[in-house]
């Protein structure tokens, strides 16, 4: 074969190589391509050595072929390069070949534009040992012009990744600068019984710290009765309660003192397990100016609908204060006349009848005695109260039983005496009188039963179980003696 025969087909082969490359191009992944430089160079060394002796073998047939054809050979070797060019451009095909009707297959069917990829057959990839034997087979020139084809690939699609991943850098840190100066809403935590911020004020809420950007914030802001109502940018705030709302009553409550540090982070963020607040409804008569007037003030700023529903708010609070502090006034204007009523004094000592006592019972005295007997019947006492001198000897009346006594500790003691009616009343109930019924109607038995006893127990319990039908005098003395001890022996002293 001749030098010029076998450079066209060289052409021919390194235009071959080209197109495959180019071919090659969609299906060949970036991440799959590995060369081994060791394999290539074994290749290279194994055509070196075939070349060489194919050589040798030919040395002989040179020699005949003479000087003639080393002159022929010589003279066409310059002209290689350009016949290679011409070659690879005359083997292309015309371009009506290009379209040409395939062999037994008729005409091509009319293509539809609308056709999806999908459905398009994409051109089949070698197998793995297809490639390897395409591979050695493959000129050294070859497999260059192959692998400068890829290598070319791979530096187009990496700047395009890192133009793609660099755009996408961009974009988030522009979301996320975006971000950070929209205003978030979030929601707290309160609890303030009774307030419905539709017809009282809003909560304030002082709101101190910085946002994301590094700027301080010192501010107030409002929320309703479900913590709803802040606004704010991004960043690390302090949360407290700068007064009370005033409820459509008048109510004012008591502001707490505490203090949360919150993080917002986005909308709608829900920081009520952070921040909660608690404010309570304290009596009414302790609500003073200075806290109407500083729930007034906020409530016009922002907590209100308008100036003047926040001064109808102050006019309610105010008039609910009034009255409570008029009732407990009131209240203790009685107590003192109650108390006046109940205190009692001889030329000896003084006492305050017992609270449990006062409006059902009634008093009569001589000299430094003192009765106090059940309503208006003089003739059935609870306790008569007898001053004698230290030393002397006291001797209650008939059926009375003494129940306690009192030092003065100005040479006189307080003898306390009168029926043990937790055990007479049980008695008599019992039929061991002659005239029960007349004696101790039930709701006189009942009565006395409660006011010598404080109602420890029920008067079924005394009657059937504590001291029963055959009496304990004892037990039922114990019951009186014990709760005369409580209210009223200690109130008994001695006179100014």
């Amino acid at each position: 074969m001749s030098d010029e025969t076998m450079g066209r087909e060289d052409a021919a082969q390194d235009a071959e190589a080209c197109a495959e490359a180019l071919e090659s191009l969609d299906r060949i992944a970036l991440g799959e391509i590995a060369f081994d430089d060791s394999i290539v160079d074994a290749q290279d060394e194994s055509e070196a050595e075939s070349e060489q002796d194919a050589g040798d073998d030919a040395a002989p047939a040179e020699d005949e072929a003479g000087h003639e054809n080393s002159e022929s050979e010589a003279d066409d070797q310059p002209g290689s390069d350009t016949d290679e060019e011409t070659v690879l451009l005359d083997s292309l095909p015309a371009e009506d070949s290009l379209t040409r009707e395939l062999p037994g297959l008729g005409s091509a069917p009319a293509v539809d534009e609308t056709i999806a990829m999908g459905d398009i057959p994409l051109p089949s990839v070698p197998s793995a040992r297809e490639a390897e034997v395409r591979h050695r087979k493959m000129s050294p020139k070859r497999r260059n012009l192959m692998v400068a084809g890829v290598v070319a690939v791979a530096l187009v699609a990496g700047g395009a990744g890192y133009a793609a991943w660099n755009g996408y850098q961009q974009e988030q840190a522009a979301a996320v600068a975006a971000n950070a100066h929209t205003m978030m809403s979030v929601q707290i935590g309160v609890h303030a019984a009774g307030l419905d911020c539709s017809t009282g004020s809003k909560i304030p809420v002082q709101v101190s710290g910085q946002d994301a950007d590094g700027s301080s914030v010192s501010e107030t802001l409002y929320v309703d009765e479900h913590g709803r109502g802040i606004k704010l940018l991004p960043g690390d705030y302090t949360l407290s309660i700068a007064a009370s709302p005033i409820a459509a009553d008048g109510t004012i409550y008591t502001v707490p003192t505490t203090k949360t540090q919150v993080t917002v982070k986005s909308d709608g963020q829900d920081l009520s397990a952070q921040a909660t607040f608690k404010l309570k409804v304290p009596s009414a008569n302790t609500v003073t100016d200075d806290q109407i007037d500083a729930a007034a003030k906020y409530a016009e700023e922002g907590g209100a609908s308008s100036a003047a529903a926040a001064k109808v708010l102050q006019q309610a609070a105010t008039a609910r204060r009034d009255v409570a502090v008029n009732a407990v006034s009131a209240q203790k204007a009685q107590a003192s006349r109650d108390a006046d009523a109940r205190h009692k004094a001889t030329d000896l000592y003084q006492l305050d009848i017992p609270v449990e006592w006062y409006g059902k019972v009634a008093t009569w005295q001589n000299g430094s005695t003192l009765c106090i007997y059940l309503g208006d019947d003089a003739n059935t006492s609870l306790v008569t109260l007898v001053a004698a001198r230290d030393g002397e000897t006291f001797t209650p009346d008939d059926g009375d039983t003494v129940l306690g006594t009192v030092s003065l500790g100005n040479g006189y003691t307080v003898y306390a005496s009168g029926p043990v009616y937790p055990y007479v009343v049980p008695q008599t109930i019992n039929g061991r009188t002659q005239d029960p019924v007349s004696t101790y109607p039930m709701d006189t038995a009942i009565e006395l039963v409660e006011l010598t006893t404080g109602n420890r127990y029920t008067y079924s319990q005394i009657k059937n179980d504590l001291v029963g039908k055959h009496g304990n005098a004892d037990a039922a003395t114990k019951l009186e003696t014990d709760y005369l001890a409580q209210i009223l022996l200690p109130s008994i002293k001695a006179q100014d």
